[in-house]
């Protein structure tokens, strides 16, 4: 059977529709290689004075370390959640496993400013740490994506390789170890890359939660444009945007491995 191509119409179409979604994220790359003291486009003129103020300025710097260490916390503690809730989801019958499934999903449903507003009234009465409620906060509003992941990975894994290792001798952990955990890696990896990118790309429940403990890279950015609009903003937009470029490409990585 001969393979069939789009027509020209529909590569038209698809050009179109492109850069139209790409062309307002792009245009952040020459706004934060500007030599103006200000905001504006097109660039007067190339300089990488902004992107040397940010990499020489402590709160920036102190800003994306935060961001990093509760992107890295919250991604582990909602992948080992998720795998479990994954792993119950598609192995087993039980009654209510739809509503189960619908409930995991709903922080992806609900507007963020209403999770954000409930945690902050719920975190507030157990006094917990700032640190701590954006941690399990931005868990929250990951698991639907790695539950999805993960869920999808389980779903074509051969469960009879599994059964060869317990009819074997195996325990349960280590046939769990040693046979799936290898096999739905890449699937795992790529739950870990959306995870991570939304807590670090996560504002609402950053911006409400954070109190004295520090300010998230989002948060720092939220502040700036409303007090200090100047080209550095550009500058670490456009550092969120390769962080997610680079996330993406090694999620598309690990699913050509897979």
């Amino acid at each position: 059977m001969m393979p069939r191509f789009p027509g020209p119409l529909v590569v038209i179409s698809a050009v179109l529709v492109l850069m139209f979604l790409a062309l307002p994220i792009l245009i952040i790359f020459p706004l934060a290689l500007t030599s103006s003291d200000y905001l504006s486009f097109p660039p007067p003129g190339w300089s990488l004075k902004w992107i040397i103020s940010i990499l020489t300025d402590s709160a920036w710097l102190s800003s994306i370390w935060f961001s990093l260490k509760i992107a890295v916390a919250s991604t582990l503690l909602s992948v080992v959640i998720s795998l479990g809730a994954a792993l119950a989801l598609v192995r087993y019958q039980f009654r209510g496993k739809q509503a189960v499934y619908a409930l995991i999903l709903l922080p992806m449903i609900v507007p963020n400013v209403i999770s954000a507003m409930a945690m902050f009234f719920f975190f507030g009465d157990i006094k917990l740490d700032g640190l701590l409620s954006i941690v399990v906060g931005h868990a929250v509003v990951s698991i639907p994506v790695a539950v999805i992941i993960l869920s999808a990975t389980l779903q074509g894994f051969d469960s009879r390789l599994e059964n060869a290792a317990l009819s074997l001798g195996a325990s349960r952990w280590t046939a769990f170890r040693r046979i799936t955990l290898p096999i739905i890696a890449p699937g795992l990896m790529s739950a870990c890359i959306f995870a991570f990118l939304s807590s670090f790309d996560e504002l609402l429940i950053a911006l409400f939660l954070a109190g004295s403990s520090g300010q998230t890279l989002p948060v720092r950015i939220w502040n700036a444009v409303l007090f200090q609009l100047d080209p550095k903003i550009a500058a670490v937009s456009a550092f969120l945007v390769l962080v997610s470029i680079i996330a993406l490409l090694a999620a598309n990585f690990v699913g050509r491995r897979k």
